[in-house]
């Protein structure tokens, strides 16, 4: 079976090509090989292909560039998506389409369900979720929304590395710890993704490793993990600080657990801890 791969270089597309199956011909496009802003280009390109699924994991990630860069952030995220979402139904194509806890507000005090009401406070969450809303009133039932959350890797950008940088480089750092949420093992999310095709699977979804955290939380996980494997080799430091204290052009939701139990359920998949995650993450490292 062929699958056409958008966001090849990003860490959720680097992970789904290190986990392809062995029956699955995997067609991968990056960010310079396909110009989401030329409509025609993307069409084309999904015109050319014979792939039975369009994994859509390429997004204008940079949630705080976007409150100056609207437009842009519209195109990627929902102009482009709509038009994946429409030349997919014109060539009789299903979509996995990748979104994010940010179309929620944070206010609740339970995992926000998939059927939980949206309200996103940032211009990267209303692009996203115009992007969510674009593809499933255009093919209905021939797409899988899986939403994720607090996503990193070994490879590319993210909170993981910035830590353990900051861990090496500084003698005391400060970390906020009043947001809420899961920390997302992308190797998992693209398992995930890859049983969803297998067992054809459609509406909206969660999927974030399991558990709860903050994100002191999480880097102090990382410092004990990092020394525990020698990627760190001093203890510094770190403070709990509220929200208020590191301000960002972009409003974060304050709690942003999301509802699993749907997708766990549906595609018989065990949750694994996001510790036990983190730890064979950083493995890779070494």
């Amino acid at each position: 079976m062929k699958i056409l791969l958008f966001g090849s270089g990003g860490q959720l597309g680097w992970e789904l090509q290190r986990t392809c199956p062995s029956h699955i011909q995997l067609e991968s496009f990056g960010s310079l090989d396909v110009d989401f802003s030329n409509v025609k280009g993307l069409e084309d390109c999904i015109e050319k292909s014979d792939a039975r699924w369009i994994i859509n994991a390429a997004a204008y990630t940079a949630v705080d560039k976007a409150e100056k860069e609207e437009k842009q952030a519209d195109q990627l995220n929902h102009l482009a998506v709509a038009q994946i979402a429409e030349t997919a139904r014109n060539t009789h194509k299903k979509v996995v389409h990748i979104s994010t806890d940010f179309i929620f507000d944070g206010v609740s005090s339970i995992p926000f369900a998939p059927d939980s009401p949206a309200n996103p406070l940032s211009v990267y969450g209303k692009t996203k979720l115009a992007g969510e809303n674009a593809v499933k009133q255009i093919l209905q039932q021939d797409c899988v929304v899986i939403r994720t959350a607090w996503l990193y890797s070994s490879h590319g950008n993210n909170f993981v590395k910035t830590m353990l940088k900051l861990m090496r480089d500084r003698d005391h750092i400060s970390v906020v710890d009043d947001q809420i949420g899961t920390p997302t093992w992308a190797k998992g999310l693209a398992l995930c993704v890859w049983r969803a095709i297998d067992q054809d699977l459609s509406g909206v979804h969660h999927w974030t490793d399991a558990g709860v955290a903050s994100w002191y939380d999480f880097a102090v996980a990382i410092q004990e993990i990092g020394l525990e494997l020698k990627l760190l080799d001093k203890q510094i430091p770190i403070s709990p600080i509220p929200c208020v204290q590191y301000p960002t052009p972009a409003k974060r939701p304050a709690f942003s657990v999301l509802d699993k139990r749907s997708i766990w359920q549906n595609l018989e998949m065990t949750p694994v801890h996001w510790r036990a995650q983190l730890k064979k993450m950083l493995k890779e490292l070494i």
